[in-house]
């Protein structure tokens, strides 16, 4: 893989947060598929797609089950072993290793440009928008799902419970994983990057964190970001931030699973 800017990035999803990805892939789709209708139905029988930080793919298959060709490509090494595995009986799925924000597409190639949760983390939002909308034809449309400011959401609640004890695990709300949880800055981005008609619509959908609270919890205590920050405070402090998670997620269990209410901004625009 060659043409890497954000290389932080690069490190993480090719390292540990990658492969807990690659690992859990089921998992990670129950957290975030219940969005995947909001980006869909955008898809046509002619389109080629373009799937920007796709994953381990879930996303590209079911966008290929709806149009002509659909493309993922990511920075992670470990989920795209994954992704092309589940997809390797689909003809009209590639994947491809790179930063969105210099790969090199081939320009006006794509009808139709869609992300779940995978735009948040560009080195130069700007430019790596730019570089989409290259890859999108005249007229071409962009779909993505980002993450809302945390503050009032359920996940918001269960994250504030370990507050005491760890930092916030997304780093402050507007950077990190909510990078574009102002629709303004979303706004002059991508008008920035050349996109018109850019829209930002608040969708939600139920999220499955786990079978139950113990599993629920374990999931979240190992995924990445709470991962590191367990590990920088001594014992005792990481298992009352655990048990404070745990309180947290109670009252989200129901008979079959925990489930959040999870919420998202889903930013439309169009290649002029």
């Amino acid at each position: 893989m060659t043409g890497i800017v954000n290389t932080a990035q690069s490190a993480a999803w090719n390292g540990y947060e990658g492969e807990h990805w690659a690992t859990h892939a089921d998992r990670y789709d129950a957290v975030n598929s219940g969005f995947n209708g909001y980006l869909l139905e955008r898809a046509g029988p002619d389109d080629r797609v373009l799937d920007i930080g796709c994953g381990n793919g879930q996303l590209t298959r079911l966008a290929a089950a709806r149009a002509r060709f659909a493309l993922g490509v990511d920075l992670s090494g470990p989920m795209l072993a994954t992704a092309r595995a589940r997809a390797a009986e689909l003809p009209n799925v590639a994947f491809e290793q790179g930063d969105a924000q210099v790969h090199p597409f081939t320009e006006s190639t794509f009808d139709l440009a869609v992300s779940r949760f995978g735009v948040m983390f560009f080195a130069d939002p700007v430019a790596a928008f730019a570089n989409v909308r290259r890859a999108l034809r005249p007229g071409g449309r962009l779909a993505f799902l980002c993450m809302t400011a945390l503050a009032g959401t359920d996940l918001g609640r269960v994250f504030g419970a370990m507050a005491e004890y760890l930092p916030q695990p997304t780093g402050p709300d507007g950077s990190g994983p909510t990078s574009f949880a102002d629709p303004e800055h979303t706004r002059a981005v991508l008008t920035g990057a050349g996109f018109e008609d850019v829209a930002c619509t608040h969708v939600e959908a139920d999220q499955v964190w786990g079978r139950d609270v113990p599993d629920a919890t374990r999931f979240i205590a190992d995924w990445g970001p709470v991962r590191h920050h367990l590990g920088l405070v001594d014992p005792a402090t990481a298992a009352k931030a655990t048990e404070a998670l745990t309180a947290a997620l109670e009252p989200f269990a129901g008979p079959e699973a925990v489930r959040l209410r999870g919420t998202a901004w889903l930013v439309t625009g169009r290649r002029s």
